[in-house]
């Protein structure tokens, strides 16, 4: 029974967490190219991409972190989202500042949180909240 409780752990773990570190991977490849330019030409389009880059984060994080601790209220399933999001952005922005031909900047930085923010009212307002009882 232990055996079959194991499997069923690292199974879920695969299943909401996999997709997390995926993504985190992706992010920091994208960083770690000198002199990466955004698709789009306009004055601080680069904050566009950020917003969407994080926003899709915090949707991967909020779905694991909700369904890795079922326990959690709403409220602070969001916060522990932004928290770890944000920290994630930092460690990216810290990365990125020490690529050749790239930047970091603390806007970058925002364009990032506010990302991660816009995800969390998506999710409140669009997703399934449930207790797990």
């Amino acid at each position: 029974m232990a055996m079959v409780e194991r499997v069923g752990g690292a199974r879920m773990w695969g299943v909401q967490w996999l997709p997390v570190l995926a993504y985190v991977a992706l992010i920091f490849t994208l960083s770690a190219q000198p002199r990466l330019a955004p698709p789009l030409t306009f004055q601080n389009s680069d904050k566009i991409m950020h917003l969407l880059e994080y926003g899709g984060l915090g949707l991967l994080l909020a779905r694991a972190i909700r369904r890795s601790w079922p326990w959690r209220t709403v409220a602070s399933a969001a916060f522990t989202t932004l928290g770890v999001g944000l920290a994630i952005a930092a460690c990216d922005e810290l990365f990125q500042s020490t690529v050749p031909g790239r930047d970091a900047t603390v806007f970058d930085w925002y364009a990032d949180g506010f990302g991660l923010v816009v995800s969390q009212l998506i999710v409140l307002t669009f997703g399934r909240y449930r207790r797990a009882d």
